[in-house]
């Protein structure tokens, strides 16, 4: 080998050197993979190529090996070839893989939770259209929730700010009524990762669709202020809606959007939630596990 290859391998240089010596660099992972292929270039015709791993310290290379196979061009017992460093194509192959496998993963994801809306949506409604228009008011809050995935900062979560999250999802309903900012949204800054990021997208939107039939949201005075507090290793959203018309406790049986929203706060959110009907408006309490909420 030349000097850049005993660079490569992360050897010292000598004059001579054996691919058994070489071959103790080698993955081990690889090892036996490279033995082989390098006895079968020995009665190989024509040129060959493998790719395998060898060890420099902690660092772990990519090398491409060409040559002809039949020991072509051999002598003196010397052997001509190539080697590459491909490290970086390697690196970049294995982050396709990887994007295409998640990519992979959040469609599957996206796809069962709307067959699974699509089901129960089917259940509770009285038409086609009824359906259609809750269904897809569902399926478009999955949306809005699902463009906010991003990286954000370590410590901070996986996906979209929490505060960010919440206020994307109640921006179509703050200009229903008279006047734009009657819903406020002050909440600590953290990170909601992808898993949680659908499950609180599903209970924000189920809240706030009630808001407009029937609570806060649905008169011009109306308002919402949405909070949170920090209680050990969960965090307390505070739903609190004023100026609406006069609230009853529902006497009926829970519908299809309170069992979801339950459902869904306490398998996806590993929390609870609580109603508070008071007569100056619905009050939420929605507590969650912090680390759930970032994952």
């Amino acid at each position: 080998m030349d000097a850049r290859g005993f660079e490569l391998w992360g050897v010292p240089w000598r004059e001579k050197v054996t691919f058994e010596q070489l071959s103790e660099h080698i993955h081990p992972a690889d090892r036996d993979r490279v033995r082989a292929a390098f006895a079968a270039t020995r009665a190989m015709l024509g040129f060959y190529e493998t790719d395998f791993r060898i060890l420099v310290g902690p660092e772990i290379r990519w090398i491409a090996a060409r040559g002809q196979g039949e020991d072509v061009g051999i002598v003196g017992r010397t052997m001509f070839g190539i080697f590459l460093d491909v490290t970086g194509r390697k690196q970049a192959e294995e982050g396709h893989e990887l994007l295409a496998g998640e990519m992979s993963h959040r469609v599957k994801n996206l796809l069962a939770i709307a067959s699974g809306l699509t089901a129960i949506t089917s259940r509770s409604a009285v038409s086609a259209e009824d359906m259609a228009r809750d269904l897809t008011a569902r399926l478009t809050a999955l949306g809005r929730a699902h463009d906010l995935v991003r990286p954000l900062p370590q410590g901070q979560g996986a996906a979209a700010l929490l505060g960010d999250l919440i206020s994307v999802l109640l921006a179509p309903y703050d200009d229903v009524g008279a006047f734009s900012g009657r819903i406020r949204v002050a909440v600590e800054r953290m990170g909601v990762g992808e898993n949680a990021a659908t499950g609180l997208a599903l209970v924000i939107h189920e809240l706030a669709t009630n808001s407009v039939k029937y609570g806060a949201l649905s008169e011009t005075p109306g308002t919402l202020d949405v909070t949170s507090a920090t209680e050990g290793d969960a965090i307390t959203l505070t739903w609190v809606e004023r100026g609406g018309p006069l609230v009853d406790v529902p006497d009926a049986p829970a519908g299809f959007g309170s069992n979801l929203v339950k459902r869904t706060v306490s398998s996806q959110l590993n929390g609870s939630i609580d109603y508070d009907w008071s007569e100056d408006g619905l009050i939420v309490t929605l507590k969650m596990d912090r680390a759930r909420l970032a994952a």
